[in-house]
């Protein structure tokens, strides 16, 4: 039996900005051919370092990477040919019509006469640019664009696609439509496709198996369900009239973990999480544990496990601090850059 080499490979990248700002921590990432492989991870998680990377773009400081059986330090000329990038910001020229922005693209990789015109042709009624295809871009939705941008990306019939944040600026209608035609690439075009996102939902729809990144490495891999499957029982989340001071921390996670069917508390300022065996039966003595201890509760949740939950398993935080980090991060380095003009 022949084992298939992996379509994306990258053992233990390391990359650094200026700064002493750490962008990849020994990232690792394999990808099987022909399935959509998701990279999920708060924004400034390395995310987007590393298709830089994949993609040529970047060099990183250390560690290896194929991408479709090609080296990306040895041999990224064979790379280019390999893949195609969605990146965040539109690649489109906006003064051009759609059909101009795809035939220069087919041009650029070799394609010419009537294979040009039938691909263009097929590309267009695909994405639903047909009737827009002699118009500007730049008179486009950002629907649209983001369809033109994939539709770019497709002209040359790549191994592997990268969709780097394929969603982000979109409206809930336009992001649906486009996880439908994401949904439908892989399959109808023989791709391997690897997205990165900072949408939670969007990972658990769109991927096969996702990596969640966190400060530059993959703390965890595997399927949707399985990673929430892990999570046995239900997720309890509490919210507190006022946060727990260290002491009140500490006597309390003794007294929770102690409840019959209540496991993995955590508690960071006014949030307490936790693992039941059946969060509706566990909810009551919870509840009566925090009474006596003096906490007042103001709101109370039991869900089944998702991904929020499982970020919070391996990365020791919720997934909206994570990305309010990553904002007060990102604003202190544009605060830092003026002040240094």
């Amino acid at each position: 039996m022949t084992t298939r080499a992996p379509a994306v490979e990258a053992r233990h990248l390391i990359k650094t900005y200026p700064g002493d700002v750490t962008a990849l921590n020994g990232m690792d990432v394999t990808v099987e051919p022909g399935t959509v492989f998701g990279l999920l991870g708060p924004n400034g998680a390395g995310k987007s370092t590393t298709v830089k990377i994949l993609t040529t773009l970047a060099r990183p400081d250390s560690g290896t990477a194929t991408v479709a059986g090609h080296d990306v330090l040895r041999h990224p000329d064979r790379v280019r040919r390999a893949i195609g990038v969605v990146a965040q910001n539109s690649g489109a020229d906006p003064v051009a019509t759609g059909r101009e922005n795809l035939r220069l693209q087919g041009r650029l990789y070799g394609l010419k006469g009537g294979a040009l015109d039938r691909r263009v042709d097929e590309l267009l009624e695909r994405f639903t640019l047909a009737d827009a295809a002699r118009r500007p871009v730049k008179g486009y939705s950002g629907g649209m664009r983001r369809r033109l941008d994939v539709a770019l990306g497709l002209v040359h019939r790549p191994e592997v696609l990268f969709l780097d944040e394929p969603t982000t600026g979109l409206d809930p209608e336009a992001r649906t439509a486009m996880w439908d035609e994401i949904g439908r690439l892989a399959g109808d075009e023989g791709l391997t496709i690897l997205l990165t996102t900072h949408y939670l939902e969007e990972a658990d729809r769109l991927a096969e198996r996702i990596a969640i990144v966190d400060r530059g490495r993959v703390v965890v891999t595997g399927t949707p369900d399985s990673l929430k499957g892990e999570l046995r029982g239900d997720a309890v989340h509490l919210e507190l009239r006022a946060p727990l001071g260290e002491a009140g921390r500490s006597l309390l996670s003794g007294a929770l973990t102690a409840l019959p069917g209540v496991h993995e508390v955590l508690m960071d300022g006014r949030r307490i999480s936790a693992r039941a065996d059946d969060g509706a039966a566990a909810m009551p003595a919870l509840l009566a544990a925090l009474e006596r201890a003096g906490v007042g509760v103001a709101a109370a949740t039991v869900a089944r496990p998702s991904l929020d939950d499982v970020y919070l398993r391996y990365a020791g935080r919720r997934y909206a601090e994570a990305e309010a980090e990553a904002a007060a991060l990102a604003a202190d380095t544009l605060t830092l850059a003026g002040g240094a003009r």
